[in-house]
């Protein structure tokens, strides 16, 4: 284990408001009389369904194949009977097909999909089609199918797996308790994808106000001889692949690049403990740990939640208060507000931040014109001109945001608005740019 003092330039450090959960273990919250599983939980093609409705199913029996190769299966998540195949709302707000399951709320919910498998004799193309089968995505957020991510591009080599256990969005102990609980799964995760991709070493980077967790996955009985920790000073948004890239290894990612481009996997923890889980015992994915806290909960904690449970139902278990105002998935910085309260919990939920008015009271309404005061500038991680891509996207030049001033390689972090005095909403007019930008390359594709 090392310690690297130093962090990337820029960025910010808002109050972490983790001290409500990090102490807290990890819980199962109960199953709900009614899962909602979309098919739909992560980039690329849905998912195909392969049972019928009215069919019984079984904890962890495969339910919808996958639509492609950028794409996993569904299992279910509970044991029960298939009540519908419709459209349902998402978390997104958009309508995506889901498979409704009634949970049988006598049954001991045992996952009976099982079959173990040797991932050290398996050839790497075998491997690689095993993760897909367990249905695995990026549960840092980004629902990025994981087996597509084990897929080293022609022509380029992965010298080092970088395992993301920076967590630095406010709020949310997901990670942290993952680290403190799961640490064995995780060295097995990182031996799967270590061996897939085919690196020579691990390093593990997690930030220095989970010292403990460090010290957990240094100790466990499963860590690997080229594997290491690195705890970083605790900083926004580190965990961002370019961010932690730089600071772990001192690599830069190319603009419009991945950090395969310099040699890089990066992988979130939560990620490799479920594939260090499931994988040795051919099962699916059917839940996460999901950080629910807040002013707005009387129970905040970290808790195993089975996928496709409606948040209303969460919430509720979580001991909502009657003064709750908004809901977030996700952390207050890059979590989009919840305008829909039985929209189910999916794959990529790291959190449910709940707040109140006394807090929704403060956020400023009143937009001032930018003073170019330039704060955005020296927040932006990635040395972009939020204020000038503001003024552009005001004028509604929105292609000459992307073509001239790099829209594209914004990560949407929020840094420029969080600091703006003018309150100028900037990363919500950067998201609305890019969705106008991609609508405009379709319409001419």
């Amino acid at each position: 284990m090392r310690h690297i003092a130093k962090t990337f330039a820029r960025g910010i450090h808002p109050p972490e408001h983790k001290e409500g959960t990090r102490s807290l273990a990890i819980r199962r919250l109960p199953f709900a009389p009614e899962l909602i599983v979309p098919l739909l939980q992560h980039t690329g093609a849905p998912a195909a369904p392969c049972v019928n409705d009215g069919q019984e199913v079984v904890r962890g029996e495969p339910i919808a194949k996958a639509g492609g190769f950028v794409s996993v299966p569904m299992h279910a998540p509970v044991t029960g009977v298939v009540t519908a195949i419709e459209r349902r709302l998402s978390a997104k707000g958009d309508m995506v097909r889901s498979i409704v399951i009634r949970t049988y709320m006598g049954a001991d919910q045992e996952v009976l999909y099982s079959a173990p498998q040797d991932i050290d004799t398996m050839p790497v193309h075998e491997l690689i089609r095993a993760v897909q089968d367990t249905g695995v995505v990026g549960l840092g957020g980004a629902a990025f199918p994981t087996h597509v991510k084990l897929a080293v591009p022609e022509g380029k080599r992965i010298d080092t797996v970088i395992v993301n256990g920076c967590e630095c969005e406010p709020y949310l102990t997901t990670d942290h308790r993952v680290m403190l609980e799961y640490a064995d799964d995780i060295h097995v995760g990182i031996q799967i994808v270590q061996k897939a991709v085919g690196a020579e070493r691990t390093v593990i980077a997690t930030e220095d106000n989970k010292l403990d967790a460090a010290e957990a996955l240094w100790t466990s009985p499963r860590i690997a001889p080229t594997t290491s920790i690195a705890v970083l000073k605790t900083h926004y948004p580190q965990g961002a692949e370019k961010m932690i890239t730089k600071v772990v290894l001192d690599r830069e990612v190319p603009s419009g690049g991945l950090p395969a481009e310099v040699g890089v996997a990066v992988f979130n923890v939560a990620t490799l403990a479920q594939l260090g889980e499931l994988l040795p015992k051919r099962q699916g994915l059917i839940e996460r740990v999901v950080t629910i806290t807040g002013p707005g909960v009387a129970h905040p904690g970290n808790y195993m939640v089975a996928l496709g449970t409606p948040l209303s139902f969460a919430l509720k278990h979580a001991g909502l208060r009657a003064d709750a105002t908004e809901v977030i998935f996700g952390g207050p910085m890059m979590g989009p507000a919840v305008a829909d309260p039985d929209v189910p919990i999916t794959k990529g939920i790291t959190g449910i931040l709940v707040l109140t008015e006394a807090e929704t009271s403060k956020q400023p309404t009143k937009v001032y014109p930018c003073i170019k005061c330039g704060r955005c500038v020296e927040a932006c991680p990635i040395h972009l001109n939020p204020s000038r891509l503001g003024l552009l996207a005001k004028s509604g030049l929105y292609e000459t945001m992307e073509t001239d001033f790099h829209l594209s390689d914004c990560f949407e972090c929020g840094c420029c608005t969080y600091v703006c005095p003018a309150h100028i909403p900037l990363v919500q007019q950067f998201r609305v740019a890019k969705q106008l930008n991609r609508q405009r390359k379709a319409a001419q594709s």
